[in-house]
């Protein structure tokens, strides 16, 4: 048999111990995520319109990188194409709502499906490469749909390279405040939502097969453990929710273009997931902060040479917590 060629990816310390939690501990933790949700819910009433944008995409790239941090974090294979899934759930969404004239929240459903659909299909045939070559293929993703969307066969739906623009969600009769801050709501439950799938996930049946897979590949597979179907499986998960985080996007800026999936965002999303914390719970909120908020800060700093102060801050991270931000805390948390 074949021995696995999955990359060596560093999971944080954290990892393994939050899905060995005693069901007591996890029981007495929720009382305080319901706080913090609640919390996170009011917040936008103290802030401005502009604030409350900023917010929204830090939860939207917090989805995205969940996605990622699944399937590298926990499963151990690279990806460097997740900017494509992100581009496919957004288009869709786009397609759904502009020309055939479906609800929001329909569109978000569609994203998710296709998504899961064009993953699970992607990685199929594509188990057959290991390790960097795994992370070539989705590279090749990344390359690929932009242009394809640029594609004149496809313009009528796509825009084009024009691009194409979208009307913003609207809040119900019913609610008080703003639509910002509803569009932040929304976000905010998504990513709950997403949050509580990935973490019975991982502590059920099919993360045990995903950290067996990861650590002992030959003795998983002699066990009974379906490699392809479940890497298969968790690769669509992760694709569906990067779409889910696409699609969002969409909403958020009411405008894309092919341009705006180029592979840099690909290369973001995996900084974002390494910066936070591979293979934790709370690595990809840290993870998202630093892509959305760290460029701007850099252009701050010295607008000559932004991205000069953005990869010298990017080494201090790595160096100074090697396992994610996510990692460091739950160390220096440990520590008597």
């Amino acid at each position: 048999m074949k021995p696995s060629m999955s990359l060596p990816i560093s999971v944080a310390a954290d990892a393994a111990p939050a899905r060995l939690a005693h069901p007591v501990q996890r029981k007495a933790a929720r009382p305080l995520w319901l706080l913090l949700v609640t919390v996170a819910a009011l917040v936008p009433l103290a802030l401005t319109g502009y604030q409350t944008f900023q917010l929204a995409q830090v939860l939207i790239f917090f989805l995205a990188i969940l996605g990622l941090n699944l399937l590298t974090g926990y499963c151990g294979q690279l990806s460097l194409g997740h900017g494509a899934f992100f581009a496919l759930g957004a288009y869709t969404a786009v397609v759904l709502l502009n020309a055939l004239g479906l609800p929001w929240w329909s569109a978000l459903l569609f994203a998710m499906a296709v998504s899961f659909v064009v993953g699970f299909l992607f990685a199929w045939p594509a188990l057959r490469l290991e390790g960097p070559y795994l992370a070539l293929g989705t590279f090749s993703l990344a390359i690929a749909v932009p242009q394809l969307l640029k594609h004149d066969s496809l313009s009528e739906w796509t825009g084009g390279v024009q691009g194409v623009n979208l009307p913003q969600i609207a809040a119900p009769p019913w609610w008080p405040s703003n639509a910002d801050h509803w569009f932040y709501l929304v976000c905010l439950l998504c990513a709950t939502a997403a949050l509580l799938l990935m973490n019975n996930l991982v502590r059920g049946r099919c993360g045990r097969a995903i950290a067996a897979l990861r650590e002992h590949p030959i003795a998983a597979t002699t066990m009974g453990v379906n490699r392809a179907r479940t890497t298969a499986i968790v690769f669509g998960i992760s694709a569906m929710t990067t779409g889910l985080a696409g699609a969002l996007n969409a909403f958020a800026t009411q405008f894309i273009s092919p341009d705006s999936f180029n592979v840099f965002l690909s290369i973001s999303l995996l900084v974002g997931a390494i910066v936070g914390g591979l293979g934790t719970r709370t690595g990809p909120l840290f993870g998202a902060v630093f892509i959305q908020f760290m460029p701007r800060v850099a252009e701050e700093v010295s607008k000559a040479a932004p991205w000069a102060i953005y990869g010298v801050v990017l080494m201090m991270v790595i160096y100074l917590a090697p396992g994610g931000v996510a990692g460091r805390l739950g160390r220096w948390g440990r520590k008597p």
